[in-house]
């Protein structure tokens, strides 16, 4: 028995020097980076994918956050690999970063970036960063519904009705959130910020898993801008759409059965 635990104690051991090493060594960073963030990119395509379905109507979209939301054993799971996911790609990134600056600590002749670096590739960190603040705005305006968040005179809490299964009705919840502009303007901005990252890091991350060479390369890189650019338009189709009036008399057709409901409930005591 004890010689069984010393064997396992000894292949964990081996588990975290391996692991270590590739800590330690760049280009196991850059496998780690690329791998968490193909992860998170196949994420925000399935969740816009998601979200959607706004356009389809109240029913399908509140049917398929019912489904989201009742799976608690598979929701939570999916978040904390999510946030490790992201956590791990940031510091990998930020670890990167200071490594280059490291090994360069004058910066480019005349101000002149490498051959092959554009605007995009440059502000890489700046833009994940950014991107990491946006997250934080949309977990507290949509997850948590802040109040302050959603800069709104009113309650967006009170605005999360429930449909006709009783459930929580996100539909709603987005019209009434993507209805104040300074709210949208957030988001046109986060998703901006978002898809100037991808236009890159899509590509990079091919590069850093070594399936990039001088035939595919023009291909990879038009490839990561088309997929920016269409994340661009499905995530900021819906606050557009909600800003020149799509889903306001659905919104207010339920404002007007809850006010009902509050007087009825008001007038009983």
């Amino acid at each position: 028995m004890l010689l069984r635990f010393d064997a396992l104690d000894s292949k964990k051991f081996e588990t975290m020097n391996v692991l270590k090493r590739i800590w330690r060594s760049t280009l196991g960073k850059k496998y780690i980076m690329a791998l968490s963030g193909l992860a998170l990119v196949v994420f925000v395509i399935g969740h816009m994918v998601g979200n959607l379905q706004f356009f389809l109507g109240p029913e399908p979209l509140n049917r398929y956050a019912h489904f989201l939301q009742s799976n608690v054993e598979l929701l939570w799971p999916v978040r904390i690999v999510l946030l490790s996911l992201a956590v791990l790609h940031v510091v990998s990134a930020i670890s990167l970063w200071r490594e280059n600056r490291a090994a360069r600590p004058v910066d480019y002749e005349h101000g002149q970036p490498p051959y092959g670096a554009d605007w995009a590739s440059r502000m890489m960190l700046v833009g994940g960063l950014s991107v990491g603040c946006f997250l934080v705005y949309h977990l507290l305006h949509y997850t948590l519904k802040v109040e302050a968040i959603n800069f709104s005179a009113g309650n967006f809490r009170a605005d999360v009705f429930k449909d006709s299964a009783g459930h929580p009705d996100v539909y709603a919840m987005m019209v009434a959130g993507f209805s104040q502009p300074l709210a949208c303007l957030f988001y046109f901005a986060g998703v901006g910020f978002l898809c100037i990252h991808l236009s890159h890091g899509i590509a990079a991350m091919f590069q850093s898993l070594g399936f990039v060479n001088q035939v595919y390369r023009p291909i990879i890189e038009k490839g990561a801008k088309i997929i920016a650019v269409a994340l661009c338009v499905g995530y900021l189709a819906i606050p557009s759409a909600v800003l020149l009036g799509c889903g306001r008399e659905y919104l207010a057709k339920k404002q007007g059965q809850q006010s009902t409901s509050i007087a009825l409930k008001e007038n009983r005591k």
